[in-house]
């Protein structure tokens, strides 16, 4: 199939020119914006609806296009395909860009053409990619710059004001992705937002922004830790409120997921070796361990109990705290060293850059070095008769009691449900058969 697809006529995107006609082009999409409505100045009280997407058929060339009409075609198109499928287009019109108007609000294109569509000559047909050939899906992985051109975070962080305003490229990992919020401007127009945070081996914690929901949708599929990112062409500017440097998703930006670049597999090494977490989840955790009487701690639940008393609380920044009666069912003590012990700074608690020993919390400013300390850093899943509770955290003193062995204190965080432990030791046979059976202090 992939033969039969790859031998069609396609015009390649290098031999574009206006005078061409019945053209027939195929490439990836690698950038899409929003659909937007404006006020038809022919028909006045009407609007006319327009989206914009990137298409790209080689190594070199990429080239936008952009397609009118009206909003129930535009709408449609757009929910056609999205980011990293092959489209075919069918009788575009070719159009000489208007270089420095078209680029300020585009993603820059090395082709002095763009491509419109008209809803009634043009088709875009989604490819299957069992149809395509592989060099050409391949190309999502490549950026749209050199994969040397970026900025760290470091640097971005370091020239501060200097760079407010302007329109750079980053390569970056994914730390966190947020939840959308979605909100109403006082003209009632419908809005979202979705903030990521990114990290490198530079700078631990970056906040980029997402407006529009193409972007929003593709930061959704990012895995935390696991993902690196080329940002093409993103925004910096200083955040006032909190006083930071932060980055923005416009609609010049292509993003480049996991891009396979020599940089880019540097940065993915680092992540992998060097897993990092919230530092506010620290302090969440400090806050377990001091205030926390345990002997206050009396309502007893299963697991089952659990994930709906967590559902119900969803959005609540406030812990609650119980008893239950379960089996460790995963205690991976055989994994690799640093995922079990890491090094903490004697300072703040957080964990360190495996590699150069440093916190990037307390040395940012400072030329002293603050000291580290080993801390067990484990995960552990807990079952009873309900359910499993999954990758909870088995840290610290809590840790060493339950092992039997000695090292310092550590904490540990994961996002959806996080589950720490407190306090684990072997249940009365009694009260455990008591609470299993439903005649315990069970709360819901």
């Amino acid at each position: 199939m992939a033969n039969s697809i790859a031998s069609k006529n396609f015009t390649a995107l290098s031999n574009l020119h206006p005078n061409m006609a019945n053209l027939k082009i195929i490439g990836i999409v690698i950038g899409k914006t929003d659909v937007k409505g404006f006020p038809d100045r022919k028909n006045i009280g009407s609007e006319r609806y327009t989206f914009s997407f990137t298409i790209r058929d080689s190594t070199t060339h990429f080239v936008n296009a952009t397609s009118w009409g009206s909003e129930d075609y535009i709408r449609s198109l757009s929910d056609s395909f999205r980011l990293g499928e092959c489209v075919i287009i069918e009788n575009p019109l070719i159009q000489t860009k208007e270089l420095e108007r078209e680029e300020k609000f585009s993603p820059a294109t090395p082709s002095d053409y763009k491509l419109l569509l008209s809803e009634n000559h043009s088709t875009v047909k989604l490819c299957s990619r069992y149809e395509v050939d592989a060099k050409l899906l391949s190309l999502i992985y490549l950026p749209v710059k050199e994969s040397c051109d970026y900025y760290s975070l470091g640097d971005i962080v370091a020239n501060g004001h200097s760079l407010d305003g302007k329109i750079i490229n980053v390569l970056a990992a994914v730390r966190s992705v947020g939840e959308p919020k979605y909100f109403t401007t006082s003209d009632r127009r419908k809005g979202q937002r979705c903030e990521v945070k990114l990290y490198d081996e530079t700078e631990s914690s970056f906040a980029m922004i997402c407006w529009d929901s193409e972007s929003i949708l593709l930061a959704q599929s990012w895995v935390p830790q696991e993902t690196v990112i080329f940002a093409a062409d993103v925004r910096i500017s200083f955040d006032k409120f909190r006083n930071i440097m932060i980055a923005t998703i416009i609609s010049k930006t292509i993003i480049t997921t996991n891009p396979d670049t020599p940089e880019a597999n540097i940065l993915l090494n680092f992540i992998r070796e060097n897993k990092v977490k919230n530092p506010l989840d620290d302090e969440i955790d400090n806050y377990l361990k001091e205030s926390m009487n345990l002997k206050t701690i009396v309502d007893v639940y299963t697991v089952e109990q659990l994930k709906v008393k967590a559902l119900k609380n969803e959005g609540k920044a406030d812990p609650f705290y119980g008893i239950l009666y379960a089996y460790i069912s995963t205690l991976n003590i055989d994994d690799e060293t640093t995922k079990v012990v890491r090094n903490r700074c004697s300072g703040c608690g957080y964990i360190v850059n495996e590699a150069s020993s440093a916190c990037t919390t307390c040395n940012k400013d400072s030329s002293e070095f603050k000291s580290v300390f080993p801390s067990f850093d484990m995960l552990i899943d807990l079952a009873d008769h309900t359910g499993t509770l999954h990758s909870c955290s088995l840290t610290g003193s809590v840790a060493e009691e339950t092992l039997g062995c000695t090292l310092s204190m550590s904490h540990r965080a994961r996002g959806g449900l996080r589950v720490s432990v407190l306090s684990c030791k072997l249940a009365d046979p009694v009260e455990a058969s008591r609470s299993l059976s439903g005649q315990g202090n069970v709360q819901n």
